[in-house]
């Protein structure tokens, strides 16, 4: 099989690096033709400044003449993939796809409509970039062959939102990149006798950092120390909070570089996901989640359908909760603490971990690759 990644994929995202590596180790011959565009840029919602944006624009018109140069002069290939955050890339290469007689295979990950309007409410379901929005995306959706997800349950949302036919969407795991990922980094003996809970990622509103300050306030008098590695869109909300009502069991680290969490990962007693109420919090299981199983640490996380299609509540150190329930966070910890010397002696996500490693994720996008190719059934439509 011989596919061509293509467009402005951001190779920043572990999403996208996991994504190629396991077609690699599934045998793929994989064609990269990319135009750099995002490096350095974590929260693209968070562009500021006019130059900034500028700067990204003339970018993004520089890139695509010669992306589309060099697409017309690749070897006969089978399939086209594009990542995230492909938008704008598969509306390009629509045309030139089509041509070729190749199908289009669009690694949306996420929705710009649902991340913006619903998700972190930045505008109203009625404002005129909303409308926009969302007809880019359904206009999107239909210059593909085949949307792919990250679960079964945003796999389902894109279908319902969008009108996607279901046999034209499909979902692959996240997964995680294991040699930055593992359980060999222990704890050290200067936070023994406090229990060290840990929360990263970016502050915004899916992953409900306000439950979680709720939820270490309420537990000022315990022996926890909480550390929160993370900055973005709620960053002054979180700020105001912790300085209406100080605690000395709150850390708060603005940033931490990725191949450092693991040492916060390894240091910590257990690992928070995430808490948010919207529909997307529902659907998605972050990165982090994948990171603290290939780490082997209990985790807290909201309960959803999403979740329950890599974990269940029955398995030891998982705990899942409703969703912006500071009570149910603080209730999962004390059950965590009368378990913490059980777990300790047993070996967590037995089958899990291997289910997320790159070459299974690489083995179900091959699988989708290959149903599309002998088929032949999304490139008429």
């Amino acid at each position: 099989m011989r596919v061509v990644i293509w467009g402005t994929y951001d190779t920043g995202k572990p999403r996208v690096r996991i994504l190629l590596r396991g077609l690699r180790e599934n045998g793929v011959e994989l064609i990269e033709c990319h135009r750099e565009l995002w490096g350095g840029i974590e929260d693209k919602s968070q562009l500021a400044g006019v130059f900034t944006k500028m700067r990204i624009f003339l970018r993004w018109l520089v890139a695509y003449p010669v992306l589309i140069w060099r697409y017309l002069r690749l070897p006969r290939h089978d399939v086209v993939l594009v990542g995230y955050l492909g938008h704008l890339d598969v509306l390009v290469l629509w045309l030139f796809a089509r041509l070729r007689r190749v199908p289009v295979v669009w690694d949306t990950f996420l929705s710009l409509y649902d991340t913006v309007v619903n998700d972190r409410q930045l505008v109203s379901v009625r404002n005129p970039l909303a409308r926009m929005l969302f007809a880019w995306e359904w206009l999107a959706c239909r210059a593909a062959d085949y949307v792919l997800l990250d679960t079964r349950a945003h796999a389902d949302y894109f279908a319902r939102t969008f009108g996607i036919p279901s046999e034209h969407t499909g979902n692959v795991l996240v997964g995680v990149e294991p040699e930055i990922f593992h359980p060999e980094v222990k704890k050290p003996v200067t936070t023994e006798g406090s229990l060290v809970i840990l929360f990263y990622g970016q502050c915004i509103p899916l992953h409900g950092i306000s439950t979680i300050l709720q939820a270490a306030k309420a537990a000022d008098s315990l022996p926890i120390h909480w550390i929160l590695i993370g900055q973005g869109q709620e960053e002054q909300k979180i700020r105001e909070m912790l300085q209406d009502t100080p605690s000395n069991n709150i850390e708060w680290i603005p940033w931490v570089p990725y191949k450092r969490l693991i040492e916060y990962i390894g240091h910590s007693d257990i690992c928070l996901g995430i808490f948010g109420t919207s529909g997307k919090a529902g659907r998605v299981i972050p990165n982090k989640v994948f990171q603290v199983i290939a780490c082997k640490k209990p985790l807290i996380t909201r309960d959803s359908t999403a979740i329950r299609e890599l974990l269940s509540p029955d398995m030891p150190g998982i705990y899942l909760v409703n969703p912006g329930d500071a009570d149910a966070l603080l209730a999962a910890v004390r059950e965590f603490m009368e378990e913490r010397p059980d777990l300790a002696t047993i070996s967590l996500y037995a089958g899990s971990v291997e289910e997320i490693q790159p070459s299974n994720i690489g083995k179900r996008l091959v699988r989708i690759l290959t149903e599309i190719m002998v088929t032949k059934k999304f490139i008429s439509k």
